[in-house]
């Protein structure tokens, strides 16, 4: 029992220790319609509301953390949105603000990343170079603005970029993000001994702010391998959720699954998509992701449908998340520990596993600045390793599901989208509709690091760029190929 004397943030959070997602809910409800939330302790409110999965709270306790005039609290207040697909929203109350907050170079890089997102590039050009007018060494305006752009031999934004990356020794997060964009800029010039040594400089500074720990990651997912079983999962009491929700599309990160994605948002029936990353609070009442603390749960719990209402939490936030009842693309990376339960609790639920050549994704991941984060990708071993167990859970899954996962290859997707697209379709259950792989991308908002590419006609040119990097690999491949 939970002590009603605590103030309700405190009540949510023993709620959690319990596994009680519903009880923390309604206690960080009550907090805010209390009204008498210390407006220094709403960011806090918003950050546990979103590690539980309750997106309007979460929005709501930033809103009124507010602070007239202050452009650090609207910007973590637009940063929300824009976190939930809701950039249009923040770009719309920008507006409204004072001619000094809107051209304020942190809002004003903001403003340039929706329009990149919504694939209107020159005008988010511009807005960078104004931010950066105002501000010459925002480094994220720099990476931003490499990103979108193509750079040739002589170009000055190159030297621009190594002067503020040589001034910024102090900061190594700035540096990082410098030495990713001269990577970009280098590789497009021709010099990839110098754009490999810029990645490799700023995946270094990187590592300075923590390491990935592939050990760890490999034993949770032997353990899952190993418990996962078609015996223990039959333990488990099935599912009566009926409703398809998401269609889900996963794969390492850089193997096709925005391009995935993108066809499928092409259907009439596909309202959506995105990383929306929700499934994992709604299995917060397991206190854990194994199969002890799964047959635990549904002892605890003493429900007639225990997967079911796992099932209903996350159809409730992805409800809130797209704000539609239609089915959504569900590209959450990430999600290989998790295949069992998802495909348990939700049993209309089926999965697009993109896979590609691995030197290409390695040599993708490690040369990308990653916006929410892959520690992985820092270390050519790291990503090797990382590959490898996910390999490993690949086919597990698919031995255990063959019937629930369609295994996508990047390289025959971009060389015969048309037949994709039909076979994606059947896979889903949706019915036919020609030219997906064609249709617009107009007026949809891309959220990936690959934003520029999504944009851009399907093509088979960027199968086998690795080749160009083959001596530069070679860690990756002694590590990820060794028996």
């Amino acid at each position: 029992m939970n002590d009603t004397s605590k103030p309700f943030f405190f009540q949510a959070l023993d709620a959690l220790k319990l596994g009680d997602r519903r009880g923390a809910a309604l206690a960080l409800e009550r907090q805010l319609r209390g009204g008498n939330t210390a407006q220094k302790n709403l960011p806090s409110v918003s950050e546990l509301a979103t590690h539980i999965g309750e997106i309007d709270l979460a929005i709501e306790a930033m809103h009124r953390a507010v602070v007239p005039g202050s452009v650090e609290s609207l910007m973590a207040y637009w940063a929300v949105l824009a976190r939930y697909g809701r950039s249009d929203e923040a770009v719309a109350d920008i507006k409204r603000q004072s001619t000094a907050i809107r051209n304020h170079p942190a809002v004003l890089h903001f403003t340039a990343t929706a329009a990149t997102q919504f694939g209107r590039f020159d005008e988010a050009q511009e807005l960078f170079r104004r931010a950066l007018a105002g501000s010459p060494s925002l480094p994220a305006s720099w990476l931003s603005l490499a990103m979108i752009k193509r750079f040739h031999p002589g170009d000055p934004d190159i030297g621009a970029m190594e002067q503020v990356e040589a001034r910024s020794a102090s900061d190594p997060e700035a540096r990082a993000m410098l030495c990713y964009a001269l990577g970009k800029a280098w590789e497009e010039c021709g010099d990839v001994d110098r754009a490999f040594e810029f990645w490799s400089r700023g995946a270094g500074l990187q590592r300075q702010q923590g390491v990935f720990n592939t050990g760890q990651f490999g034993r949770a997912a032997d353990r899952i391998i190993q418990t996962f079983t078609p015996d223990s999962l039959a333990k488990l009491t099935p599912s009566n959720f009926s409703k398809r929700t998401s269609l889900f599309v996963t794969g390492l990160p850089r193997s096709g699954t925005t391009l995935t994605e993108q066809i499928l948002r092409g259907h009439s029936s596909v309202a959506d998509g995105d990383e929306a990353n929700l499934f994992a609070p709604a299995l917060i009442p397991l206190l854990g992701i194994g199969m002890p603390q799964a047959l635990t749960y549904q002892q605890r719990l003493r429900h007639d449908d225990p997967w079911g209402e796992i099932a209903r939490d996350y159809a409730r936030f992805m409800q809130m998340r797209f704000r539609t009842r239609d089915v959504v693309v569900d590209k959450s990376l990430g999600q290989s520990l998790l295949t069992g339960l998802i495909l348990h609790a939700l049993p209309e639920a089926r999965i697009a596993w993109l896979r590609r050549s691995p030197d290409d994704v390695a040599l993708s991941c490690f040369r990308t600045f990653f916006a929410t984060g892959q520690p992985w990708t820092r270390s050519l071993a790291d990503i090797a390793d990382y590959m490898r167990t996910e390999d490993k859970l690949f086919a597990h899954w698919l031995a255990i599901f063959p019937d629930r996962i369609l295994v996508v290859p990047y390289e025959e997707l971009v060389r015969e989208p048309g037949d994709w697209s039909e076979r994606l379709q059947d896979h889903f259950g949706l019915g036919y509709e020609p030219g997906l792989e064609s249709s617009s991308r107009e007026g949809r908002a891309i959220s990936s690091a690959s934003v520029s590419q999504a944009r851009e006609p399907i093509s088979a040119s960027r199968i086998g760029q690795a080749a160009m990097f083959e001596r530069h690999l070679q860690p990756f491949r002694d590590r990820y190929y060794a028996n």
